[in-house]
């Protein structure tokens, strides 16, 4: 049986193992992105308005940015393998629990409560898949990991919507749930045992915000990625209302999104191993001009829907660059890290479905989310590159001071 050089563990048996870790973020992203297409039959269900209903998402979206860094810095001393048993646990207790709730609070609650393991999981998930393959191999890894996010908004969304519209929403929960419960299954036979780092401490972990790199990094996925949410926020009316698309074709156009997401995916872990940095900025400076091209070509049906795809794609990629860039920047704290760049992402989608919002509101039209969403990836490169400086510069430090060990002392 051929094995991994270093660790010992057999290609089959990594597939599966990230399978499974994939398989969490299959469900993780279903509930994310499907309670969104199901809003107008959760209000009706329990009574209150849409928008009323819309701070469901966010209750989910508080879960998640909170949740990351606090059960990240908990579970720091645990063997990952259980701290990821126990995470989807949580996340299969919580939507199980929202099949249940009766009333808006109580389904405030238990989606909240859904969403704390949401960015401590995949932060988890993307240190245990790296450790399982070699360096050069990390981000191909993570993107792995990171493609059950993406194909979720494939095939675990619309299938999830259509079923809650044709049984009932409440079956979005259930569903969920029995994923989550086989993710549990899967990871306990599939993962390898792993132990906690060694002289991990949740000290050690909150250690990682003291570093400028960790910040730059996080601070690059809130306004960079922000631009592509404050597109995806409005695709529908700027789809229907700009670019003249009849409302049955949205399914259409969010499955294009999805798609460029898994094709982004893939390709975006690729150019991680090849260059973390130099994939992040080639990686904004494309969302930028993709958003630019995208708020000229909505107007015409042929050219929106190729741009639809290439924003879900462009965007994807910029994710298992951060999340590599994370783990390289957090010796030490990697799980702490690498959660709180998902709380770094739902912060983006709220920035930018604000940003994008406000323009609108201002009589801008729909057309400038995209004009907005392209400013934001400009100043995301900008961050971007003043991190590689920081880089540079400690780089020569490191190397100055070598030099100066390094020579022989005069009398």
């Amino acid at each position: 049986m051929q094995q991994h050089p270093q660790h010992g563990y057999s290609p089959r048996h990594v597939a599966l193992a990230i399978a499974s870790l994939a398989m969490g973020g299959f469900g993780i992203g279903t509930i994310e992105f499907a309670m969104m297409g199901l809003l107008p039959n959760v209000a009706e269900g329990v009574g209150v308005s849409i928008p009323d209903a819309g701070h469901l998402i966010s209750a989910y979206a508080l879960g998640v940015v909170i949740g990351a860094p606090v059960l990240a810095a908990v579970a720091a001393k645990l063997p990952r393998k259980s701290v990821l048993l126990a995470l989807m646990g949580l996340f299969t207790l919580g939507n199980f629990s929202s099949f249940f709730a009766n009333d808006f609070w109580s389904l405030f609650i238990t989606r909240f409560i859904s969403g704390l393991p949401h960015g401590a999981f995949f932060g988890v998930a993307a240190v245990v898949a790296a450790s399982l393959v070699a360096p050069s191999k990390r981000g191909r890894a993570i993107s792995m990991v990171m493609l059950g996010l993406s194909i979720a908004n494939v095939i675990g969304v619309p299938a999830a919507t259509f079923l809650g519209q044709q049984f009932g929403w409440r079956l979005l929960f259930v569903l969920v749930a029995l994923i989550g419960a086989l993710t549990v299954l899967c990871i306990w036979i599939s993962v390898p045992a792993q132990p906690a780092a060694v002289g991990a401490s949740i000290r050690g972990e909150l250690g990682a915000l003291k570093r400028v790199q960790v910040w730059l990094a996080l601070l690059i996925g809130i306004v960079g990625f922000g631009g592509f949410f404050a597109v995806y926020a409005y695709i529908a009316p700027t789809m229907t209302e700009v670019t003249g698309l009849a409302a049955e074709w949205l399914p259409l156009v969010v499955a294009l999104y999805g798609i460029g997401m898994v094709l982004g995916n893939i390709v975006g872990g690729r150019l991680a191993d090849r260059s973390v940095m130099g994939s992040i900025y080639l990686m904004m400076g494309v969302i930028a001009v993709v958003l630019l091209v995208f708020s000229v070509a909505v107007h015409q049906v042929w050219s929106a829907l190729p741009l639809v795809l290439l924003i879900g794609a462009s965007g994807s990629m910029l994710v298992p660059a951060l999340q590599t860039r994370l783990l390289d920047v957090s010796p030490g704290a990697p799980s702490l890290a690498s959660s709180m760049n998902h709380s770094a992402l739902n912060i983006a989608n709220a920035l930018g479905a604000f940003l994008g919002g406000l323009v609108i509101a201002w009589g801008w039209g729909y057309v400038a989310p995209a004009l907005v969403g392209a400013g934001l990836a400009v100043l995301g490169l900008g961050i971007a590159l003043l991190s590689g400086r920081v880089d540079r510069a400690a780089a020569r430090s490191a190397a100055e001071s070598r030099e100066r060990l390094n020579q022989p002392s005069r009398h």
